[in-house]
C-alpha cells in the first residue's frame, strides 16, 4: 500500500502543533502574503521555520499555500519568497497559478509542487499537463471530484492524489467563486472572501429565509473506499478553525485510517466517530460529490440553525505524579460531580467524574465558570500537556457488538 497521509489545516504556531501532536501526518499553512485565507493569522517568515523545525523534529512535513490567482502587481516578491521557503526547508507548495509553477521549476527548488485544489482539476489530462510541464508530484482534486473522477486521474498520471475529507465546502466550483467580489468587493481567489453562500437572504421581506450554502463534507463512511481508489492524502478543512476543532477532527481521522490501514475497519466504530465529528461543528456534514451529485439534501436552501456547543471543558497544562493533580486552562462550564471524557494525542477518550476543584491558588470552587481559568483537580490516570476534557456525550462501548 502507498504512503497514506493525514494533512491537517493550521492557521497559527499553536494550531499546527496541536494538529501534529494528535496524529497528522503533515499540516498546510499560509504565509502573510500569495495565500487565500487573508483573515487568519498566517505565518510570518520566521513562524514558518520554526513551524518546519517543529514539523522535522517529529519526522512529519510542511506545505505551505502560494494559491492565490496572481494579477501583476501580485507577483513583486514572489521570486524571493519561493527562495527563501527553499532555504528553510518546506516540503513543499500547494499552488494554483502557473507563474508559480514555472518558478518553481525555473528556479530548480528541492520543494515538491502540489497543485492546489483552486486549479479546479477534474481530469487526468490537466494533472498530466502539470506533470508533465511543471513537474508536479501530487494534485489536490477539485472538491466536486467523484469516485471515478479519482481513479481514472489516478491511473493514468500517477501523481499523489490529495482529497479534502472533512470541512467547509464552496457553493461554487473550487476556486471559481465570484459572489464574493460583486456583493462586498472582496476577491475569494486571492484570499478576501466573505463567504456570501453563508449570508442568508430576504428579498421580499418577508418571514421566508433563504440562503444557498452546501452542507459540509464529512467522509468517516468513505475512508476505506476512498483509500481503494488511490488516494494518498486526506485533507481537513479549516485554518481558521479552534484548536478543539482540530484535535477532535485529526484525533477521530487518524484512527479511521489507520484502522483500515490495520485491516481492523469496523462500520459500528466508525459510526461513532461520526456521532464524534458530528458533534464538533455546528452545520450539518455530508459525503457531498464522491458517490453521487449532491441533491437538496446536501444543501441549506431555508436557513440553519448554527448553534455552537459548549462540549469543551478544557486543555490539561501540567499533571502531577505524586499527588495525582491535573491543571487545567477552563474553557466552557463544568463542576464536580459532571461526568467528562479525556482524550489526548497519546490516549482514547476516557470516561471520567470530575472531583473536588481547585483554583489557581489551592482554594476549594464549586464551579468553574470563567473562561480560560486556571483550576486543579485530581485524576488517577495520568495525563500530558494539551490532552483535552469534554463533556461526555458518547461511549464507544455502545456501538460495539
Amino acid at each position: 500500500m502507498e504512503r497514506i497521509e493525514l494533512l491537517a489545516p493550521a492557521g497559527d504556531l499553536e494550531r499546527l502543533k496541536i494538529a501534529l501532536l494528535y496524529g497528522a501526518d503533515a499540516v498546510y499553512i499560509g504565509g502573510q502574503n500569495f495565500s487565500l485565507r487573508a483573515n487568519a493569522k498566517n505565518f510570518s517568515v520566521d513562524d514558518i521555520r520554526e513551524a518546519v523545525n517543529f514539523a522535522h523534529s517529529l519526522n512529519k512535513r510542511v506545505y505551505v499555500t502560494v494559491n492565490i490567482v496572481f494579477h501583476d502587481k501580485d507577483i513583486d516578491g514572489l521570486k524571493e519568497y519561493l527562495i527563501q521557503l527553499d532555504e528553510i526547508g518546506v516540503d513543499a507548495l500547494i499552488v494554483s497559478d502557473t507563474v508559480v509553477m514555472e518558478l518553481i521549476r525555473d528556479l530548480k527548488l528541492k520543494l515538491e509542487l502540489h497543485v492546489s485544489t483552486q486549479a479546479s482539476t477534474l481530469n487526468y489530462e490537466a494533472a498530466k499537463f502539470y506533470k508533465n510541464e511543471f513537474g508536479a508530484t501530487r494534485v489536490v482534486l477539485a472538491r466536486e471530484a467523484s469516485k471515478e473522477d479519482i481513479r481514472r486521474i489516478k491511473e493514468e498520471t500517477g501523481l499523489e492524489i490529495e482529497c479534502f475529507v472533512h470541512g467547509a465546502m464552496c457553493t461554487s466550483m473550487s476556486g471559481r467563486c465570484v459572489m464574493s467580489n460583486y456583493a462586498t468587493n472582496r476577491d475569494a481567489n486571492r484570499g478576501g472572501c466573505a463567504q456570501v453562500c453563508r449570508f442568508t437572504f430576504n428579498p421580499d421581506n418577508t418571514s421566508q429565509i433563504f440562503s444557498m450554502t452546501p452542507k459540509d463534507l464529512n467522509m468517516v463512511s468513505n475512508i476505506k473506499e476512498m483509500i481503494n481508489v488511490g488516494v494518498n492524502s486526506f485533507k481537513v478543512e479549516g485554518r481558521m478553525r479552534s484548536v478543539y476543532y482540530i484535535a477532535t477532527v485529526i484525533h477521530t481521522y487518524r484512527r479511521l485510517i489507520d484502522m483500515v490501514i490495520n485491516n481492523e475497519y469496523d462500520e459500528n466504530i466508525a459510526k461513532y466517530y461520526l456521532d464524534i465529528l458530528n458533534r464538533c461543528a455546528n452545520r450539518d456534514s455530508v459525503e457531498q460529490f464522491f458517490n453521487r451529485l449532491p441533491g437538496k439534501e446536501e444543501q441549506y436552501f431555508l436557513g440553519r440553525d448554527e448553534v455552537s456547543n459548549k462540549d469543551f471543558l478544557g486543555s490539561v497544562i501540567s499533571y502531577d505524579d505524586e499527588s495525582k493533580m491535573v491543571t487545567l486552562e477552563q474553557r466552557n462550564y463544568f463542576k464536580p460531580g459532571d461526568v467528562a471524557e479525556i482524550f489526548g494525542p497519546n490516549k482514547d477518550a476516557f470516561t471520567f467524574e470530575i472531583p473536588e476543584i481547585f483554583d489557581e491558588k489551592g482554594l476549594k470552587i464549586d464551579v468553574a465558570n470563567h473562561p480560560q481559568m486556571i483550576v486543579k483537580f485530581k485524576c488517577d490516570q495520568k495525563l500530558e500537556p494539551n490532552d483535552m476534557m469534554r463533556i461526555k456525550i458518547f461511549d464507544i462501548k455502545d456501538y460495539k457488538k
